[in-house]
């Protein structure tokens, strides 16, 4: 294998594919990232045999050939280089030779050989849509996730293929986020998997650009593809719970909140709670919404929004982690707030595609 490339380049798709490494993996193998050069061109491919990413970039290649390097160690050799160009030659199939000006570096691997390889999903029906849409709805729902692992089927994103739309839906017990864009699904596609957490982040990052996204459903795994890069993961198996249940079907209370304002509230007012004491109150006054803190071993905090409001008054408590997590992934400048009692699930709407249900706790 030899051939040119440019530093910053190759730079961009190591630190895309080397986050994917396991620092704790258990095979040395898998700490590699496989290099391939071919027809003008050099895949870098990493994998924890949950989840791989495979990224493209161009090269002047001279000498086909494959080998895989430690992804860490050829990180940071790359990072200080004092080049724009450099060539690359394999010796073998167990060193390569970095060179630039009169300095090189051998740096040893394994072979290609070892390297388990991404399945190819050129064979099955490919889903485009949008990157800019599904990038807001992996925004909107992506913080919802469970990472209790005993509850293995929530320790992912829930996306749901219909007619004419995707539905992404994440819940950890506690609250729910649910985002739905408009989406060319082809007959035959629809069906519901589960994203792992690891893959639903990298798949966040990867969805940059304006262009399309490209998406591959097998029977146990799924590959999304955009930007010249592609990342496959083995989806979590189990049925994902009936959501619909969970979403109040009526509220007594519809509110028309500044986001902004009620998220800089919210974080204010959060600033006096502790672990022990882990929830703000929302009290509604006629015209006004009252967010408020009283933390013993703390102390309070007292904040007030001026809003549309002639119903009776009540209090309702939250985590305040909730609320902020949900506000600061939103847009729109002002959201709908649904109150009933100080029992039921308050639930954040914004615009016609996000809902967002969040439990409420008990205070003395």
């Amino acid at each position: 294998m030899k051939l040119k490339c440019d530093r910053e380049e190759i730079l961009q798709a190591l630190q895309m594919v080397q986050s994917i490494v396991s620092s704790r993996a258990t095979l040395p193998i898998l700490s590699n990232v496989l290099i391939e050069a071919g027809d003008e061109e050099l895949t870098l491919t990493t994998t924890d045999l949950e989840v791989g990413m495979r990224k493209t970039i161009k090269a002047k290649v001279t000498k086909k050939g494959a080998i895989t390097l430690p992804a860490k160690r050829l990180l940071a050799i790359l990072r200080e280089l004092p080049v724009s160009e450099m060539t690359m030659e394999a010796t073998d199939q167990r060193e390569i030779v970095i060179k630039y000006d009169a300095s090189y570096f051998r740096v040893l691997g394994l072979p290609k050989d070892d390297f388990p390889p991404l399945p190819d999903f050129l064979k099955h029906r490919a889903l485009k849509t949008p990157q800019k849409p599904l990038s807001e709805l992996i925004r909107k729902t992506h913080y919802a996730i469970s990472t209790d692992e005993s509850r293995y089927v929530l320790n992912g994103l829930h996306l749901i293929f219909s007619k004419g739309r995707i539905t992404g839906v994440a819940t950890d017990g506690r609250r729910l986020a649910l985002c739905e864009i408009a989406a060319n699904v082809p007959e035959g596609f629809d069906r519901g998997i589960i994203v792992p957490t690891k893959a639903v982040n990298e798949l966040g990052r990867i969805l940059s650009g304006d262009g399309d996204a490209e998406i591959f459903v097998g029977e146990n795994q799924a590959a999304f593809s955009a930007n010249g890069c592609t990342l496959v993961a083995r989806l979590i198996e189990g049925h994902f719970p009936n959501y619909q249940q969970v979403v109040p079907q009526k509220s007594e209370h519809k509110l028309l909140v500044d986001r902004e304002e009620l998220l800089a509230a919210t974080r204010r007012v959060a600033l006096l709670t502790s672990e022990q004491s882990n929830s703000i109150k929302v009290t509604l006054k006629k015209n006004r919404l009252v967010a408020s803190s009283n933390t013993p071993e703390v102390g309070e905090a007292r904040e007030e929004l001026v809003i549309s409001y002639a119903g009776e008054e009540f209090s309702i408590a939250f985590n305040p982690q909730y609320l902020v997590d949900a506000l600061k992934n939103l847009d729109d400048k002002e959201i709908t707030l649904e109150l009933t009692d100080s029992l039921n699930p308050g639930v954040v709407r914004s615009g016609k595609s996000f809902l967002y249900v969040i439990m409420p706790i008990r205070v003395s």
